[in-house]
């Protein structure tokens, strides 16, 4: 957990404030039996009022500058915890952004949710609580102590015998709570998953008709929840009424023994009554460092698991000193290419080899889990290969800069993402600084202008998480617009016209080829039609190229591309063409 000491440097200063004002605190209520004590023996005994109001005032003044030194800390440890807090999130949030998609997998978008909100909560609440009660309790419990002895050696021996048995009793909740707690993040990882692709899916969901079952899986991941939580519950019910009760039986030894020394004359009154107060103030310290290990235990948990985040290494690799292409011509090749997910034994993509020269456009056609997407992620490096390369302009793009590459290359993926917020805005996420024709220049290209006219607010239509308010075909419209203001010298569309007619795409085509007429195209499709025209296509099947070449050569060689054309044509329309 190397990563806290960040911040640990950065607000040590502020940190060791709110401790002075901790131990100003604690001070002044160690102070106070000792003085009530003083106030009974000699105030009350002798009936000297005059000393009674003295010494009472001094009470006063002393209960007033704790009160003062309380706020003070408060109010530090309120600033240090919550900065820390948002600190330690926003930078969990970098470090995820930084992540490559075989990083994200290894983590699972549920788990990383997670980390990011309950976890650094309970790092965030565990730092507020050792600037207030937590640094607070053994020092009062030390200085009781202290006290006691100064008070009456002989006495303080009870205190001195109940410490180890509850540092026993603490050692064990300790060895037995922490693995429970951990378990608990892990579950409630579970339920954020759960839950998340519940909301993602609700549209299918009560399309088919599957409340009972998602309401079933929700139980299960929630009541496994409930049971591991009800777990670590247990342990804190069994463990801090132990606490309690070896406190109580000390206070009980001390009014027995105080009670035969009153009666011998060895003792007073008053000190029977501070060192009461003074085991009184031991057994709550004792019980809130009981509550500060569970609350360590919790913490220890999440930091490790935000420690993870941290230490996890970005699987793409970026050089120090990258290449960059000032001048990119967008010229594309494949060299022998080879990939598999890092938890996949199987190769996913087998020796893919091929080129593409700039301006051109490569359509790749091929059975579902055939490997068309995992090709085309590898091209602004979401992962990269396993082996071979993949080179723009003749350089291999782990040696370019990433951003650069990313810049030049733009992808409209299979599954269309919107966002909160206009559809202007969501367009303008390609090049935030376009000016408004170029955002309806592009939507015109991409067929949405009309849609988007038609309603009320035009480009200022408000979209929900996701676009709900679209349909499939709008959101693909708009996810094209967005690629297409970025001016891409290398553009994907993966399958990223399925769900708009054949007109509509036809005419997103010819848009295409007058407005990017220097860019490179890659486009994968379903429909047989959406191919036919391209400069290359490629035929991959269960990861390797089984055929190269253009629509008239594929139908003379090629048997899986003829196969795909007869299912969706059918022989009758080429014998009719013929």
């Amino acid at each position: 957990m190397s990563y806290l000491m960040k911040y640990v440097k950065r607000y040590k200063k502020q940190f060791f404030i709110a401790l002075t004002f901790v131990v100003f605190e604690t001070m002044v209520d160690l102070i106070q039996p000792t003085i009530m004590s003083k106030i009974i023996d000699k105030g009350v005994r002798e009936g000297n009022m005059a000393y009674v109001l003295k010494l009472g005032g001094l009470m006063f003044l002393m209960t007033a500058l704790g009160a003062l030194f309380a706020v003070i800390r408060n109010i530090v440890s309120s600033k240090v915890s919550q900065n820390f807090g948002a600190d330690l999130r926003e930078d969990l949030y970098i470090k995820i952004q930084g992540f490559s998609f075989d990083n994200v997998d290894k983590f699972q978008d549920a788990s990383l949710i997670t980390r990011l909100t309950n976890d650094v909560n309970q790092m965030q609440n565990f730092s507020h609580g050792m600037m207030r009660i937590f640094f607070k309790a053994p020092i009062l419990g030390i200085g009781a102590v202290i006290m006691a002895f100064l008070l009456d050696p002989k006495m303080a021996v009870i205190l001195l015998g109940i410490i180890p048995v509850v540092g026993i009793i603490i050692f064990l909740n300790l060895k037995i709570s922490y693995p429970i707690f951990t378990k608990i993040q892990v579950a409630l990882d579970k339920v954020n998953g759960v839950m998340r692709e519940y909301l993602a899916g609700i549209r299918v969901v009560k399309a088919f008709n599957r409340f009972d079952y998602e309401k079933l899986r929700f139980k299960r991941v929630n009541d496994d929840l409930k049971d591991i939580t009800l777990k670590g519950m247990r342990t804190m019910v069994i463990f801090n009424p132990l606490v309690s009760l070896v406190v109580n039986m000390g206070i009980v030894l001390v009014l027995w023994f105080g009670g035969l020394r009153v009666n011998n004359g060895n003792m007073e009154v008053g000190k029977i009554m501070a060192f009461i107060n003074y085991i009184t103030q031991v057994l709550f310290s004792l019980t809130i460092m009981t509550r500060i290990l569970n609350m360590f235990i919790r913490a220890k948990a999440s930091a490790e698991r935000i420690g993870e985040v941290f230490s996890t290494e970005d699987t793409i690799f970026v050089k120090e000193d990258p290449i960059s292409l000032k001048d990119m011509k967008g010229e594309l090749e494949f060299e022998n290419v080879y990939f598999k997910y890092h938890n996949n034994s199987r190769y996913v993509l087998e020796d893919i080899d091929f080129s593409v020269k700039p301006g051109e456009t490569l359509a790749i056609i091929g059975s579902t889990g055939s490997g068309k997407s995992s090709l085309i992620n590898l091209i602004p490096r979401f992962y990269d290969p396993t082996g071979g390369k993949v080179k723009i302009d003749g350089v291999d793009i782990r040696d370019l800069e990433l951003n650069q590459l990313r810049e030049k290359v733009a992808v409209v993926p299979q599954k269309t993402i919107l966002f909160t917020g206009s559809i202007k805005d969501n367009i303008k996420w390609g090049d935030e600084n376009a000016t408004d024709e170029e955002v309806q220049r592009v939507a015109e290209i991409a067929q949405a202008h009309d849609f988007i006219t038609s309603f009320n607010e035009g480009y200022d239509t408000y979209l929900g998480q996701g676009g709900v308010n679209l349909s499939g075909g709008q959101k693909q419209r708009i996810s094209i617009a967005r690629a297409l203001i970025k001016k891409p010298y290398i553009l994907i569309l993966d399958d990223s016209t399925s769900a708009v007619d054949m007109i509509t795409e036809k005419n997103i085509k010819q848009g295409l080829k007058s407005y990017l007429k220097n860019t490179t195209t890659i486009l994968i499709a379903q429909r047989i039609t959406s191919v036919m025209d391209a400069d290359k296509i490629l035929v991959i099947d269960r990861g390797k190229i089984v055929c190269m070449g253009v629509h008239k050569e594929l139908m003379k060689t090629c048997q899986v591309y003829k196969d795909i054309y007869y299912s969706q044509i059918g022989k009758e329309v080429e014998n009719f063409g013929s």
